[in-house]
């Protein structure tokens, strides 16, 4: 176990969250930038960038927002950091998110004595500006997500950093090593004991086959991971219960995060049984401690 000075600190959770989809019925863009360049259908400009990504063989992430400065351009409407942080508040989310995470932060507060610390953090596809101007950003320990580049008079040129479904696991191991900064090596070896978050500590929420390669990771090294899906969505629910069958997530529900509600009640138990092994791994540590020091 890492040690600091004789003292465990394995006892961080973090939960990880995918933002469109996870937290959100529609993608953030939707709501946000599309309306305001004039796209009042958010199916026409998925299908746009599809189209233009088998086009060019372009890369989807970098391809939709290549799109929005494109178009955005077209309409005299600035992409500003400022501009997409004003907009978050559009965002419409899915029933309790807004109340969620003070909630679990309280559940967890109240209902451990051992130390726990809990941490939310987003792994989005989506705009880190955007995410950063939404009522719930306060909530996260850190936002990795797409960034744009911009100009001295502070207009988006180009993407500065794309965040995709592979991509996505980079900060996996980012959070599960602490190197929590893109400049940041990942890739050189670190023993497990000095990881300051185990991925056993590590529980993912997502919405569909995006997320697959973060909850491969996550679950292939002892952590957990929950599949939601929109209320009533059929083909949502059909995609989860692959996902479920396949053994890639530990459990499903719906995407509806109000106090007793089963994503709720799953949330718990899996936060039960992370805590649990928390005071197994503290117990060992402080064992070595007193016989083995």
């Amino acid at each position: 176990m890492r040690s600091e000075k004789g003292k465990f600190t394995h006892n961080v959770i973090a939960l990880v969250y995918d933002f469109d989809g996870t937290l959100t019925p529609q993608p953030m863009q939707e709501y946000t930038i599309l309306p305001e360049i004039g796209i009042k259908k958010g199916k026409e400009f998925w299908d746009a960038v599809t189209k233009e990504a088998l086009k060019t063989g372009g890369e989807d992430i970098v391809t939709y927002m290549r799109l929005m400065i494109e178009m955005s351009k077209r309409k005299h409407y600035p992409v500003t950091p400022k501009v997409l942080k004003s907009l978050a508040k559009n965002i419409n989310y899915y029933p309790g998110v807004m109340t969620f995470f003070k909630r679990l932060n309280a559940y967890v507060e109240t209902q451990y004595d051992i130390g726990v610390r809990l941490r939310h953090y987003i792994i989005s596809a989506g705009l880190k500006e955007i995410i950063s101007g939404a009522s719930i950003a306060k909530y996260f320990y850190k936002i990795f997500a797409s960034e744009y580049h911009y100009d001295e008079y502070d207009r988006a040129v180009f993407p500065k950093v794309i965040v995709n479904d592979t991509l996505k696991t980079q900060f996996i191991f980012r959070i599960n090593k602490g190197k929590e900064s893109l400049h940041e090596n990942i890739n050189l070896h670190m023993p497990t004991p000095l990881r300051p978050i185990p991925f056993q500590n590590i529980l993912y929420l997502g919405d569909g086959l995006t997320d697959v390669p973060c909850m491969t990771v996550i679950r292939k090294n002892g952590g957990y991971a929950i599949a939601v899906f929109k209320p009533g969505d059929s083909k949502g629910l059909k995609i989860c219960k692959e996902l479920l069958r396949a053994g890639r997530v530990d459990f499903i529900a719906e995407a509806d995060y109000r106090s007793k509600k089963e994503l709720d009640r799953l949330i718990k138990l899996l936060l039960d049984n992370i805590v649990e092994g928390i005071r197994y791994g503290k117990e060992s540590f402080n064992q070595s401690q007193k016989y083995l020091s």
